[in-house]
């Protein structure tokens, strides 16, 4: 069953005091760090010459300062070959063996260091810090056939120098791994690949490490040395990650090539000759700048997965139909506008992937094709072709550039000239306002609102993806549409549309799909914003919703046809005067989990189509039966179905119920389609299932369609249990979430699962002995109003205290429970959702520390101000430095530096609040500012002096204006209470 809920997958914070990381086989045996040196405590010699030689040559080309990025884990998602075996290297931590510590003790951590502490040449190890960790043995990269020295930067340069060290053990290498990040390293290893006559599988390949930004290092390699073609026995290459321009042709010189990965180069073409390479099976071109493929391809009669994706190809050679043994053909992300009629021949074919093209219509030969799986979705299939582009606007004709305003958080108005203007709200939002949308300059407003059932509309199988965003006044009218765009979160496999409120009726927007600008100042995590835009005329509350996906047409007399994008199976044939007046049809189509279904409805045999919502303007009956084809539940053939168990159900969206209309309909199946004809349109949904089917299952199965499995989260603050973070979070969200939140809270394990709609209204209450203030906007009635929304924040952070009277530690619970039912949810949903015990959620467990012997310790806790400095040397009150937090934006990692923290903190607290800029300057200045609090007078000097540091003096004169005025006051104060005469006289008796 489909969730749309967004996948975010947490980054655990690096350690900076942890000890590195050895790599060394899985097999511990291998190495023990206990062993003993040979008699007299001396290494081998020929052991250290080689070490020592190694040294030497990895000392002139690796210059580059150690991260942690320069350490290979699993964790960075990059993936492995298909050949390597990645059991062979663990990572643990260890300390160097105790016999090299004294060849090392005087060498600087920054330097490379080699050193031996085997009795035999074929244990030594070579010990490099930074960028390698403490200890790698040679045995850990040479392992029988096998050398990786794509573990550590600049391993390539080792190559030349193994060869002429160790060539007996190189020249029977079968497997080699190289990274291509370092040119002089990289050039001299080709030199020696001559001579590797054994190899079969060879991997050249960037992107094996991370620069201090965290983005990947680009392979260097351009081309291959002819002399390659002499490893008559390779059969795997890959080149990926690197700056090859064109094929090397001595890689047709390869006899047994069999699989060649090219992915993301810079190949603008394919050789004419590349049929030369017979041998290959697997082609890899992914992320190239393909525009076209030649039709020698075709001549590559062996080859069985082709993957030509995210490339610019417009069309496809009709020879690629000559492919006979193809099994995956990958076309993704292309500018396809048509497939050749050829690629009916491809008998083998059994996966074509050619989503987010151009395609408006599928070939029919490809339908002949039984096995095969097409993903089509991001294709216009079935709409009319656009018209022809517009003509280059003449130079006269060029739209002037309008000015652009990047607002603050605080600035929650603006003005706009008839110049018009680019308007950047904080958290990503964009609005443009063409020249000439006003006459006079104009106030306009902006307000992002809590997302609220009041404020928010959804339809059948919707999700919320942004918080309402209110845009004032709403009564104004422009002279031309002014883009609103509104960032959301990521869809999976939905449509994204902007919903509007005219303080009266919710209605969708035309939505274009687009990224942010680059340089907009607010974007979250430093990356443009995905945005929704649509244009308007005038103001009013917009939101971002996901729906599933809607493929519409028009229907004239003449008839139409109708294919779904998300699952082409699904088609609708409208024929000739099957209506006298055109009506615009749309069309969706959910998935449903089969193994859902099972449990739901107690029958391990049952399988269901796609459910298919049908709709019509106007509404009215069809004059001719509409023929609607759908796929087979899968797992059922038309060789094998058992018709007696084969059942249709219609559904009626507004009373929310199934009718069994098999008997009612003409229904025949075909080898993979199921073909009925209709003439009203609904809800409809093919059921397989050897049990009696009975619509009350049905209903309990679209139920959960609409139901999203969740889990709490109750987390005190471990620098002050009073504080407490509340969250509801959908079931695959939590485990990431709990990990980043570790290192700031305690708490209990998330609650168990909980089925909740989305919109749905809950309530957390504190209870035996735990109290918190009812003076929140969301208390009612003592308890805190939550309403879940998937894609959204389901958080609150808020202060408890115990309850009068109560002494020592004290242990409560916070309990969720149900709002009031939805209205729309049908009588036996709700039914159901009625009374005390099922109004309950979840309980989990808290506990406070005792008072102090004040008992005032949470008073104190929750009321001390966080205020600096002093009123005779300058003092910023808490309110001073929000307002200060407010105008940062994007300069708060210079100026959290030239304030003191480390970058350890940055990284930090950028991770914590990663998706809020605004949280995120706030948090950094209060850490510091807390850090403040026992340092004396001096304080906002050091403020001041860090903005200057950081090229913000307009921030540094407001702090001085806050101080000056602040000790104006503060003088005045004292003149009236007659204390500046003792003050002056004090001072002059001190001096």
């Amino acid at each position: 069953m489909e969730r749309s809920s967004e996948e975010e997958a947490a980054v655990d914070e690096e350690d900076g005091e942890q000890a590195p990381n050895r790599i060394m086989r899985s097999d511990e045996s291998a190495w023990n760090p206990g062993r003993k040196t040979p008699k007299g405590g001396l290494s081998d010699p020929s052991t250290d010459t080689l070490t020592l030689r190694l040294w030497k040559l990895l000392q002139d080309k690796c210059e580059m300062k150690p991260t942690p990025n320069d350490m290979i884990s699993e964790d960075r998602g990059e993936a492995l070959e298909p050949d390597r075996d990645d059991s062979s290297l663990t990572l643990s931590v260890s300390p160097l063996p105790s016999s090299s510590s004294s060849s090392t003790t005087s060498c600087s951590n920054h330097q490379k260091k080699f050193s031996s502490s085997s009795s035999t040449s074929s244990s030594s190890f070579l010990s490099l810090s930074p960028p390698l960790p403490p200890s790698v043995e040679l045995s850990a990269v040479l392992t029988g056939t096998r050398l990786t020295l794509d573990v550590y930067k600049c391993g390539a340069s080792a190559l030349p120098l193994l060869w002429r060290s160790v060539p007996e053990q190189l020249k029977g290498l079968q497997y080699l791994r190289l990274g291509s990040e370092d040119k002089p390293g990289l050039d001299g290893a080709l030199d020696v690949l001559p001579y590797l006559t054994k190899l079969c599988s060879l991997s050249i390949r960037g992107h094996r490490f991370y620069n201090t930004e965290g983005d990947p290092l680009p392979g260097l390699l351009t081309t291959l040395p002819s002399s390659i073609s002499s490893l008559s026995l390779l059969v795997d290459l890959d080149l990926s990650f690197n700056q090859l321009t064109s094929l090397p042709p001595c890689l047709f010189s390869l006899p047994v090539l069999s699989t060649l990965l090219l992915c993301h180069n810079h190949l603008s073409a394919l050789p004419s000759d590349i049929d030369q390479m017979a041998s290959l099976t697997y082609l890899s071109l992914m992320g190239n700048q393909l525009d076209s493929l030649p039709p020698s391809l075709g001549q590559l009669k062996a080859l069985q997965r082709l993957d030509v994706s995210y490339n610019l190809l417009q069309q496809l050679p009709d020879e690629i139909g000559s492919l006979g043994k193809l099994v995956t053909l990958e076309l993704s992300h292309n500018k396809l506008k048509q497939l050749p009629e050829t690629m009916g021949s491809l008998l083998s074919l059994r996966e074509l992937i050619i989503y987010s093209n151009d395609l408006r219509l599928i070939p029919d030969s490809l339908n002949t094709l039984p096995l095969l799986k097409i993903n089509v979705r991001d294709n216009p299939l079935g709409r009319p072709p656009t018209p022809p582009p517009l003509p280059p606007p003449t130079p006269a004709q060029e739209i002037p550039r309008i000015p652009e305003l990047h607002l603050r958080f605080n600035q929650h108005s603006f003005c706009v000239s008839s110049a018009g203007c680019h308007v950047f709200i904080p958290g990503g939002a964009e609005l443009i306002f063409p020249p000439g949308c006003l006459v006079t300059p104009t106030r306009l407003q902006w307000m992002e609102k809590r997302p609220d059932r009041k404020w928010v509309w959804l339809e059948e199988h919707d999700i919320l993806l942004s918080c309402p965003l209110e845009l004032r006044p709403h009564g104004i009218t422009f002279l031309k549409p002014v883009e609103v765009c509104v960032p959301y979160r990521r869809r999976k496999k939905r449509e994204v549309i902007i919903r509007k409120f005219d303080g009266h009726s919710w209605s969708s927007l035309p939505t274009v799909l687009r990224r942010g600008s680059p340089n907009h100042s607010s974007h979250p995590r430093g990356r443009p914003a995905r945005l929704a835009c649509c244009s308007v005329s005038q103001f009013s509350w917009f939101m971002a919703v996901s729906c599933p996906v809607k493929d519409t047409c028009s229907v004239t007399p003449a008839g139409a046809l109708l294919v779904s994008s998300s699952d082409p199976g699904v088609k609708l044939h409208f024929p000739p005067n099957s209506t006298v007046q055109v009506r615009t049809i749309t069309l969706q189509v959910l998935q449903v989990s089969e193994s859902e279904v099972q449990t739901l409805c107690g029958d391990p045999q049952a399988r269901v189509s796609p459910l298919l919502c049908l709709s019509q303007t106007p509404s009215m009956h069809f004059l001719q039966p509409i023929k609607v084809q759908i796929p087979l539940p899968s797992g059922v053939t038309g060789h094998s179905v058992d018709e007696s168990c084969l059942h249709l159900f219609h559904g009626d969206p507004a009373a929310q119920t199934w009718t069994d209309i098999t008997s009612q309909v003409s229904l025949y199946v075909t080898q993979l389609y199921a073909i009925f004809y209709i003439t009203h349109f609904s809800w409809y949904w093919l059921w397989y299932t050897t049990q009696r089917c009975v619509s009350g299952v049905v209903r309990k199965v679209y139920q959960r369609l609409k139901q999203f499995k969740v889990q709490f989260l109750v987390l005190q603050r471990k620098t002050d249990p009073s504080q407490v973070l509340l969250q509801c979070l959908p079931a695959n969200k939590v485990e990431g979430q709990v990990q980043s939140l570790l290192e700031q809270y305690d708490g209990p394990q998330p609650s168990d699962f909980c089925d909740l709609l989305e919109g749905e209204q809950f309530f957390a209450g504190f209870e035996r002995g735990l109290d918190i203030s009812a003076d929140r906007p969301d208390c009612v009635g003592g308890r805190l109003c939550f309403v879940f929304y998937s894609s959204l924040k389901n958080l609150k952070e808020v202060y408890i205290s115990p309850e009068e009277g109560q002494k020592g530690p004290v242990r409560g619970q916070v309990s969720f429970y149900r709002g009031e039912v939805p209205e729309n949810l049908p009588e036996e949903v709700a039914r159901k959702r009625k009374g005390h015990d099922n109004q309950w959620l979840a309980t989990l467990p808290l506990k406070l520390p005792a008072l102090n012997s004040e008992k005032n310790y949470i008073r104190e806790e929750l009321h001390c101000p966080l205020n600096l400095g002093d009123p005779e040397s300058g003092y910023l009150t808490e309110a001073n430095l929000l307002s200060i937090s407010l105008q940062i934006g994007e300069d708060w990692r210079v100026i959290g530096l030239n304030l003191g923290l480390s970058y350890e903190d940055l990284a930090r607290l950028k991770y914590k609040n990663r998706d809020d800029l605004g949280a995120l300057v706030l948090d950094m200045l209060f850490h510091w500012a807390r850090g403040q609090r026992d340092a004396g007078s001096g304080s906002v000097s050091r403020l001041v002096a860090a903005m200057k540091d950081s090229g913000r003096t307009d921030l540094a004169e407001e702090i001085e204006d806050i101080v000056s005025i602040g000790r104006t006051k503060y003088e005045e104060s004292l003149r009236r209470v007659g204390l500046e005469a003792e003050s002056s006289s004090l001072s002059e008796t001190q001096q």
